[in-house]
């Protein structure tokens, strides 16, 4: 049986990420992510650092490191029982080391703890060699107001 919700799980949020990559809104800078995983709480997607990734000093934008940070950790509380996304209420991003042209990125998100009004959730961007390139927290207002 966990087998089977982990599989639905995965199979749902990878259909998530192929709607907002066809969209014409800012979500579309996904498009070139890749599910790795996904069960309930937890999701890993990976991605190769292209040119359109880049800030002008030729390293991933800070930017595009947050929405990643943003979005995968939306996608673990996705796969959550309540399935809901939410609504970021806090997002703290801490830029360890720079990620270059041509680089596999990983980015494993988690859902640290699940209220009623407040989910908290945690990211963790690694390159190939397993070496941290950034981390995040990430709190999201889940409840009715």
């Amino acid at each position: 049986m966990a087998g089977s919700k982990s599989n639905a799980t995965f199979q749902a949020i990878k259909q998530i990420t192929q709607h907002v990559a066809n969209t014409k809104r800012y979500d579309r800078v996904l498009r070139n992510i890749q599910v790795v995983s996904a069960k309930p709480g937890h999701c890993v997607c990976r991605l190769k650092v292209d040119e359109e990734h880049l800030n002008m000093y030729g390293t991933m934008h800070g930017g595009y490191i947050s929405t990643l940070i943003d979005s995968v950790t939306t996608f673990a509380l996705l796969s959550t029982e309540a399935g809901t996304a939410g609504v970021s209420v806090n997002l703290n991003v801490s830029f360890h080391k720079a990620a270059k042209p041509g680089d596999e990125v990983t980015i494993d998100g988690k859902v640290m703890k699940q209220g009623r009004t407040l989910a908290f959730t945690e990211a963790q961007l690694t390159n190939s060699d397993g070496v941290v390139l950034a981390t995040g927290q990430h709190v999201k207002h889940v409840g009715s107001s």
